[in-house]
């Protein structure tokens, strides 16, 4: 074992030094210090977290995905049923996140949660979730469906082509942009981009109403008939077991965004109080909104048409309720708007996470990565966001690919899921870890939460009854390339505590303090491996 070490401020410089007791030298000189520090004028009250999670729930996902749950099921009750199983799904996820989260009030989300359920071997469960969230937490899909309603609103109702990929890199890079350069305003503009697409959204479900009157420019497609029939028809049915999965997995991801607030909790006014309020609130809104909303849809759109009608479901709805009037053009464009809030809500949470792990020293270049600079807003962080979604954007070979985005970036989510439950019932039952937390998630919550998520993790992997590549792609790509991301995470704890370590001599450790304001600093110091320390420094 290595000596003692002890931390020598030294006042009016620039560095601060580590030594060892035993023999007095220097092992550890400060390379680089950050402060993070945010005016009040910049925190988040109740309604501006309602909104951030507002934002990214209420994104492409009710606008795009009813079509492939329907495609996957074939039955019109049972897509309906999957959407109420969704919902309930996600206030078991909020209650379990609500529990840590509380608990823990920083930034970051899974990252504290993980850290703090499986401390052994350090850093294994924060190095895979890196993997999964920088590699797979990208604003593609919702990038994409914005550009094919661009389109859509524009008279065209191409497929998936580089058009409509040139628009959505056009719209995250507006997101980051203005995230990057004026936090403040992106800030107020997804707050009133929340406001427009509940709206917009709440006139889907009035149209529906409309549509179940008979005021609608199509004949009454009769999808409530015997709605619990499973049908096999042109373009939907016969997923069997793996549609169900595919199917839930895509509910999933139009519910994601039910944790938004948690990424970001360092910059929440008050925030217990302010976290314990607007989950709930967010999250019961949008379930009901998202249950009549697809009601709407089943009102006004035959079956095949559903089926086929990929990601512009919405528009194809406003088409057979009021025409290909002008004003009928005109609603798939606030679609796409809607769609630019969830672009902004996301790169905004994931850009925060991924710094939060940067300030670890978890990622190359960690100092770059972590930094707040020039506009005191995580540029670099935001910058690494764009990159992957950009690659995810343009790697797919031309044709549909929204489906395919969006259940490999569901998919891992679902693994680490499961091990924050798992967690969860580790903390609340062994005594021996003493955890509190102002909110608590009853057994059967979290349960019913894990095995929801496990399910998720496995049945992708089972052959679907029907073609195997339905989707223009085999059925079993996005769960390996899903695990093969987790296990790549493992694979670079491995290189990042043990070998690099070993080969090199030293490793950057951060280490994370509170000056008196309580503004977050982050101190990186350059330590040596060979005073018998190898691997991260506890």
């Amino acid at each position: 074992m290595g000596s003692p070490l002890k931390h020598d401020h030294h006042v009016g410089e620039d560095r601060h030094v580590v030594r060892d007791d035993a023999s007095g030298e220097e092992v550890g000189v400060v390379k680089q210090q950050e402060v993070y520090a945010f005016d009040e004028s910049r925190k988040i009250g109740v309604t501006g977290a309602v909104f951030l999670i507002l934002n990214k729930m209420i994104g492409t996902g009710i606008f795009s995905t009813p079509s492939g749950i329907f495609q996957s099921t074939g039955s019109v009750g049972v897509a309906l049923m999957l959407w109420v199983i969704g919902g309930v799904l996600t206030f078991c996820g909020m209650s379990v996140f609500l529990e840590f989260g509380l608990a823990i009030p920083r930034s970051g989300g899974e990252k504290n949660y993980l850290e703090r359920a499986y401390k052994h071997p350090k850093y294994l469960a924060t190095c895979v979730l890196a993997s999964q969230m920088i590699l797979l937490g990208f604003s593609s899909g919702n990038s994409l469906a914005f550009g094919r309603y661009i389109l859509f609103a524009s008279g065209s109702e191409s497929p998936d082509g580089w058009t409509a990929r040139g628009i959505g890199i056009a719209g995250a890079t507006f997101a980051v942009g203005i995230h990057a350069i004026t936090p403040k305003w992106g800030i107020r503009l997804f707050n009133v981009l929340g406001v427009f697409k509940v709206i917009v959204l709440l006139f889907i479900v009035f149209s529906g109403f409309a549509a179940l009157a008979g005021r609608r420019r199509v004949p009454n497609p009769h999808n409530f008939d015997n709605a619990f029939r499973i049908e096999e028809g042109e373009g939907y049915g016969n997923g069997g077991v793996y549609g169900y999965a595919t199917a839930l997995l895509r509910i999933i991801y139009s519910y994601k965004g039910w944790e938004n607030a948690n990424y970001v909790v360092g910059e929440l006014k008050n925030p217990r109080k302010t976290l314990a309020i607007a989950a709930p609130l967010a999250i019961g809104g949008v379930t009901i909104l998202y249950v009549l909303a697809n009601v709407a849809y089943f009102a006004a759109i035959p079956k095949t048409e559903l089926a086929t009608s990929e990601v512009i479901v919405a528009g194809v709805f406003f088409r057979n309720v009021f025409g290909n009037s002008a004003g009928a053009r005109a609603l798939p464009a606030f679609v796409a708007i809607s769609n630019l809030g969830n672009v902004l809500a996301v790169s905004f949470a994931h850009a925060r996470l991924n710094q939060e792990l940067a300030k670890e020293g978890l990622l190359p270049f960690s100092t770059f990565w972590a930094s707040n600079k020039p506009f005191n807003a995580p540029a670099a962080a935001l910058f690494l966001h764009w990159i992957v979604t950009v690659i995810v954007l343009v790697a797919p070979p031309a044709g549909p690919a929204y489906n395919f985005i969006t259940d490999l970036y569901t998919y891992p989510g679902a693994w680490i899921n499961a091990f924050v439950g798992i967690g969860l019932l580790y903390l609340q039952w062994n005594k021996r870890e003493n955890w509190t937390s102002p909110w608590h998630t009853y057994f059967p919550i979290t349960i019913l939460y894990v095995l929801a998520n496990v399910f998720l993790c496995i049945v992708p992997f089972i052959p679907p009854t029907g073609s195997w590549t339905a989707e223009g792609y085999p059925y079993y790509v996005f769960p390996i390339v899903g695990v093969g991301v987790l296990l790549l995470g493992g694979v670079y704890w491995g290189f990042w505590t043990k070998i690099f370590p070993a080969i090199g001599g030293y490793k950057v450790v951060a280490e994370r303090t509170y000056d008196e304001e309580g503004h977050e600093v982050i101190r990186y110091r350059k330590v040596s491996t060979k005073h018998g320390h190898s691997g991260p420094i506890d």
